[in-house]
């Protein structure tokens, strides 16, 4: 694989949630998390059988999102 694994674009449905002036509030975060998770499932809505497993990888990625908006640094430089 050529160059870093951050040089895909962003799903233009995720909202940028990191902003120093404002901590997104838990709604925020699901929201996004909803999407990633739809985006990579390729699944809107999930069948039944799947609806616990979809939900439980929206929790666990809102939960990882939450922790790393809570500890990233936001004076860091840009490249």
């Amino acid at each position: 694989m050529k160059g870093s694994v951050y040089n895909y674009q962003m799903c233009r449905s995720i909202k940028k949630l990191r902003d120093p002036e404002h901590f997104p509030v838990e709604e925020e975060i699901r929201a996004a998390a909803l999407q990633y998770i739809r985006k990579v499932s390729g699944y809107r809505q999930p069948s039944r059988i799947n609806q616990l497993v979809f939900e439980q990888a929206v929790t666990e990625v809102a939960a990882s999102t939450r922790t790393l908006l809570e500890n990233i640094q936001l004076n860091a430089v840009a490249k």
